[in-house]
């Protein structure tokens, strides 16, 4: 698919008069405008080919699904405003995530592990905002009672679980599609409780935001299923996060690489 006909694609599924379609050939970038709410958003025409070409039609409902749920928040923003009462749940980002909105607003975050940072987020039913310091004010927070506030509700989330074996190795999902998956590594009631039930070296994964996988490796085999698993989810994700792996010891989380059926931690002294 080239570019020209993704934007026409678009346009015939996402029709609106409030749309506004500015597209730059040079970039391969999509740049969409809502007359109405003044406000739009950047789209990557070639990172959506590049997943059409793995997931053919799901990409498309994908990438249309986003738009319509982001307009449809920004409709409802514009609306209903911001409230005390709202709901904030953290969202595991990249490193290499922005940390400013696009008109130069600084997100609020904090640091998790040198491969993922947490963003905070507003949840808008269907999707969600990420929350910008422009926002503190009209939610009548501090940034430290963002940061409480969605601790406080990702403990709420269940944990719910399906497993799977592979030689010998256990490996456990949580796939819920709520948009806050990853967001359950943040749980560490629910770390503690799969780290006393796991009998080999327990790992955490979060390939991208809407998985999360627990492994309890018992031989040098789970790694490499491990890697393999891990990097398959991070291509496949809308939102991925990180390819690598953690190891949960004792409340903390160490980076894990896995070459030739070894691992190796960013610790000194682990292999």
């Amino acid at each position: 698919m080239k570019p020209e006909e993704l934007v026409k694609r678009l346009q015939k599924e996402l029709p609106s008069e409030h749309f506004s379609w500015k597209f730059d050939k040079e970039t391969n970038r999509l740049r969409l405008d809502h007359t109405v709410l003044k406000k739009g958003m950047d789209i990557s025409l070639s990172e959506v080919i590049a997943k059409y070409e793995k997931k053919k039609e799901t990409a498309i409902d994908e990438i249309v699904y986003t738009i319509d749920a982001t307009f449809k928040a920004m409709e409802r923003e514009h609306k209903e405003g911001f409230t005390g009462e709202s709901v904030i749940y953290p969202v595991i980002r990249s490193t290499s995530f922005p940390q400013k909105t696009s008109d130069g607003k600084r997100f609020i975050t904090k640091d998790h592990t040198a491969e993922t940072r947490i963003y905070y987020a507003l949840d808008l039913g269907k999707t969600y905002r990420l929350i910008d310091e422009s926002m503190l004010a009209p939610l009548e927070k501090t940034e430290t009672e963002i940061m409480e506030a969605a601790l406080f509700r990702v403990r709420s989330l269940p944990t719910n679980m399906k497993q799977d074996e592979v030689d010998g190795n256990i490996y456990y999902f949580l796939n819920s599609n709520d948009g806050y998956d990853a967001s359950r590594i943040l749980n560490n009631a629910f770390l503690k409780e799969m780290e006393d039930k796991v009998q080999g070296d327990m790992t955490v994964s979060v390939p991208h935001q809407d998985v999360l996988i627990i492994g309890d490796i018992r031989n040098k085999t789970g790694y490499d299923v491990l890697a393999q698993m891990t990097m398959y989810f991070f291509t496949k994700g809308t939102v991925p996060v990180t390819s690598l792996s953690f190891i949960y010891e004792e409340g903390n989380l160490e980076p894990i690489f896995i070459m030739a059926k070894n691992r190796v931690t960013e610790k000194k002294g682990r292999k």
